[in-house]
């Protein structure tokens, strides 16, 4: 369900643009407390400190949380953890574990494009960035990433399951894949 400042996108809604009528629902939620009531997902980009420790609570077992508006994120996750430690988090902030953050997909999908001399970033071009993203967090620490964040802690699980924005490793491996995909799916104009 999307949430808009005022409430629930739903075909009850009035005065819906375009590209809202396309997320309406039907249903009888109306505010946020409502909508994150027994979902899995919960992805925030409006702005802090909207989501309460009881609307967590709220969700479905092992829910997955990622509230990134910044600075502030819409739930800190302090907040998160001293209610339940069954989520996976994650915010678009660097001083948290998990920092979603462009920096991970677009200076390497867009070398990856050039590289495959593609005039478009398609589908599956982003969908072979999340994949390269997914496969690299679950190879072990480079020393070079544990002294660069002064972190031994580097597996992969609920504190790492995002590559971290300087891990090495990206320069090869995002644009080696979208080079792939490029190629794959026609987006390549290589010979």
């Amino acid at each position: 369900m999307l949430v808009d400042r005022n409430g629930v996108v739903s075909t009850k809604s009035e005065n819906l643009s375009k590209e809202k009528l396309a997320f309406a629902v039907d249903t009888d939620k109306k505010t946020l407390s409502d909508a994150i009531d027994g979902s899995d997902v919960f992805i925030g980009v409006a702005r802090g400190n909207l989501v309460t420790q009881e609307m967590v609570k709220s969700m479905a077992k092992r829910p997955i949380i990622f509230a990134l508006s910044n600075p502030d994120p819409e739930i800190s996750p302090v907040d998160v953890y001293a209610c339940r430690d069954d989520v996976l988090m994650a915010t678009g902030r660097s001083d948290y574990p998990n920092q979603v953050n462009n920096v991970l997909g677009f200076p390497y999908i867009f070398r990856g494009a050039l590289d495959a001399n593609s005039k478009i970033i398609n589908t599956e071009m982003k969908v072979a960035a999340v994949h390269a993203l997914k496969d690299l967090v679950k190879l072990p620490a480079p020393k070079e990433l544990i002294e660069i964040y002064k972190d031994t802690s580097l597996t992969f699980g609920k504190d790492y399951f995002i590559p971290k924005p300087f891990d090495p490793r990206l320069i090869k491996v995002v644009p080696k894949a979208i080079f792939e995909a490029a190629v794959a799916s026609g987006a390549s104009r290589q010979k």
